[in-house]
């Protein structure tokens, strides 16, 4: 098949890849400009291959409509896209065109998919490829796959061990089925639907005396952005590589620093029957990230210290 290709960074070229790989034809890319002396991945890809390749800062432009229309391909493939792209260039292949999504759609729509998953606490995720239309995420389904969401998976863990190559795959088989003519159209069950927020600051939040698991969930799905956050000796502070501890002792303040030690930094968090601590592997202190014990020599902290909740 004839594909116009909409994408970035590593994700972006593997589908370019896969889809040479397997006789398809790409008419032309689409990526993001370099950024000072590095390029794209996916534009480093075509460039590589020899295939068109195009930069604009906008495809909401008359020009990209008019490129794309020329290109004349069977199919556009939207491989990690955060441009909007207009409808007309969308519908302007011959089959329309599909998009990727890292959700089980249509729960879990919107752009950070992913970090919403794990903050909502979910044990099965994956990802689909769809028919793009008007909406957003609510295009017919052509294909989904479910992956196990473990405990201790951060948002980093979800997408680069257990989406990222089955998504690719995914991709070059949704452009299979396509060509064959059996690929489906499967309308989403919008009874089902949800639909969720950027998630910035002002959701990654930490409030100590929530529920242990509340506050795991949060900083694991947080992780590695925008990272939750707390306040620590007068500075906010983020926490990545968070692991469950042992339950906290009766009486401890939500937030107190139990030890700090080779593997961390403890905090109680939760109350009452909800009580536990959390180890914060990790720890970001103004653009430093750093082991969580030289980020709390830093900042001073020692047994006993209280930790300020997160301010939007």
């Amino acid at each position: 098949m004839r594909i116009v290709l909409f994408g970035q960074a590593a994700f972006g070229q593997r589908v370019l890849a896969g889809l040479r790989d397997s006789g398809h034809e790409i008419a032309a890319v689409y990526a993001p400009a370099p950024r000072g002396d590095r390029a794209d991945p996916l534009a480093a890809e075509a460039e590589k291959a020899g295939v068109p390749l195009h930069t604009p800062p906008s495809y909401k432009t008359p020009e990209v409509e008019a490129e794309v229309i020329a290109a004349e391909a069977d199919v556009g493939v939207l491989a990690f896209v955060t441009k909007i792209i207009p409808q007309a260039v969308i519908d302007a292949p011959k089959h329309g065109s599909i998009c990727f999504h890292p959700s089980l759609l249509p729960r879990y729509r919107g752009g950070n998919a992913l970090a919403w998953q794990l903050i909502e606490g979910e044990t099965r995720g994956g990802f689909t490829v769809f028919w793009t239309d008007p909406g957003i995420d609510t295009g017919p389904i052509l294909l989904q796959k479910e992956v196990e969401i473990s405990p201790d998976d951060t948002g980093a863990s979800l997408y680069f061990d257990k989406i990222f190559e089955p998504g690719v795959a995914g991709m070059v088989e949704a452009v299979e089925l396509i060509a064959s003519g059996k690929a489906p159209r499967i309308e989403q069950d919008e009874s089902q639907a949800s639909y969720e927020p950027l998630c910035k600051d002002e959701h990654a939040c930490v409030v100590w005396d929530q529920p242990a698991k509340k506050v795991y969930d949060l900083i694991r799905g947080c992780d590695p952005q925008p990272g939750a956050h707390a306040r620590a000796g007068g500075e906010q502070v983020r926490f990545y590589g968070a692991k469950r501890g042992a339950p906290a002792d009766g009486g401890v303040r939500p937030g107190s620093v139990v030890s700090v030690g080779e593997d961390g930094l403890v905090v109680s968090v939760g109350s009452g029957s909800d009580a536990g601590t959390l180890i914060m592997g990790r720890m970001r202190v103004g653009k430093d990230k750093l082991p969580a014990a030289e980020a709390a020599q830093r900042l001073g902290l020692e047994t006993g210290a209280v930790l300020g909740n997160g301010e939007a």
